[in-house]
């Protein structure tokens, strides 16, 4: 159920939303079904298919007919604020933005909602194939109720902001589907709505766009005083444009509050069984590495848990195929965005004076950091194996997908060499 307005200064207000499918089939199911839920509510009971239903888990086969694509969903959102919206594929996230732009009712619950709604669920939403850029601009205007002056108006800095202006006056079925996205995000950041909903599109878009996007997207929140609901699988924008977020799984409200808090434990409640050793063997390699020498093994701490302000013993296991001389060593820790801040490089300059040297067969290398200082949190890693000093002469590279987790621990002091590159280095005891 909709209503239209909720208090002043909240302008989307949403109480126990449920949204129900059935499994197998478009619409709500049989005739038979649909006669049974009609007779009860003339005879004013309850639908009878609202206590069936399972949770939407998209990793088990269900036995029953009825999933909960959402439950019992609350949440406000002030005029001005921009809410992140997090969660794996399958946990509602899209489904709850089709609600809330009225493309789809809610099973039960209300939603109250005070102002137009731009929304930008899929690419090309609401253009029409067969129709140009430009008269796809003046639909998409008039369907947010906007006049023909208001869309006039926006028109030239909507094409500006697309970068589609010698397409325009070309049916938009011709477009890449980036141009597509491009016009669609134009036409829903700058027409006069007063709630920009924006699901995955940005995706679509390439790193220049997504930029511009997401710079758009903050303007019109703190400068124009827009409301804005983000959906997003990059964790980096997320952090970067919302304060408050909502972290979603298997149609339920796992937590809703401050962006990092929402993150931190989005990761934490991911990667509960932590790993500390990790088996390379069978990881792609790039550009023909890995063929005279190849990591095989990382070991973290000897397998056990990596604790902030410890030690941190890190034992790389090589595959050397033929001898070689001056060999480098070297872990980068990156952020969930995929920024680097730490290095640690068995050659660290003016620390290290240890040449190592490999003959074939299988090596283990061990590096120890004695006061390992990185935030606890989750991060991504990569590791790198050369000859010399040079990165052309690089033997073996592994961009790790899995994430390790750095506990907390009751230290606070500092102790960093600042590099010029990666990020912080600490300074390492070698092992070879």
């Amino acid at each position: 159920m909709y209503v239209d307005k909720p208090e002043m200064s909240t302008v989307i207000k949403v109480e126990n939303l449920s949204k129900q499918y059935r499994l197998g089939d478009v619409g709500t199911g049989t005739i038979a079904h649909d006669l049974n839920r009609w007779w009860h509510r003339v005879r004013g009971n309850e639908d009878p298919y609202l206590t069936l239903g399972e949770v939407n888990d998209r990793t088990i086969k269900g036995v029953g007919e009825y999933v909960w694509a959402l439950k019992d969903i609350n949440f406000k959102v002030e005029q001005g604020d921009v809410l992140g919206i997090i969660g794996r594929n399958g946990a509602g996230k899209s489904t709850l933005l089709k609600i809330l732009s009225r493309t789809t009712a809610p099973t039960t619950g209300t939603v109250k909602i005070r102002g137009r709604v731009a929304s930008l669920l899929e690419v090309g939403t609401g253009f029409h194939p067969e129709l140009s850029g430009r008269e796809n601009v003046f639909l998409n205007g008039a369907i947010l109720g906007m006049t023909r002056a208001e869309i006039k108006k926006k028109f030239d800095e909507i094409v500006d902001f697309s970068g589609v202006e010698r397409y325009i006056d070309t049916p938009v079925k011709r477009y890449s589907s980036g141009m597509y996205v491009r016009l669609a995000f134009g036409v829903a950041a700058h027409l006069e709505s007063e709630i920009l909903i924006v699901d995955e599109v940005l995706a679509v878009g390439d790193a220049e766009f997504q930029k511009k996007c997401l710079g758009k997207m903050k303007d019109v929140s703190t400068k124009e005083g827009r409301t804005v609901l983000f959906v997003s699988h990059n964790l980096g924008a997320i952090k970067g444009l919302c304060d408050r977020s909502l972290l979603l799984e298997k149609g339920n409200t796992q937590i809703i509050g401050q962006t990092n808090d929402v993150i931190n434990y989005y990761f934490k409640d991911n990667f509960k069984n932590v790993l500390y050793t990790f088996n390379l063997i069978h990881l792609p390699r790039t550009r023909n590495l890995g063929t005279t020498a190849k990591i095989e093994k990382i070991v973290f701490n000897d397998n056990t848990p990596i604790i902030f302000g410890y030690p941190l013993k890190i034992s790389f296991y090589l595959k050397i195929l033929k001898s070689i001389e001056d060999v480098c060593i070297g872990i980068g820790f990156n952020t969930n965005e995929e920024v680097r801040i730490l290095t640690i490089d068995s050659d660290t300059d003016l620390v290290n004076n240890i040449e190592i040297n490999l003959s074939s067969g299988i090596q283990i290398i061990s590096m120890v950091v004695e006061d390992f200082r990185l935030a606890p949190g989750i991060y991504t890693f990569d590791i790198g194996l050369r000859r010399g000093k040079g990165t052309e002469s690089l033997l073996d590279f592994v961009k790790m997908q899995e994430y390790l987790q750095i506990e907390p621990g009751d230290r606070t002091a500092n102790h960093f060499l600042e590099g010029n590159t990666g990020g912080y280095r600490p300074i390492p005891t070698i092992i070879a």
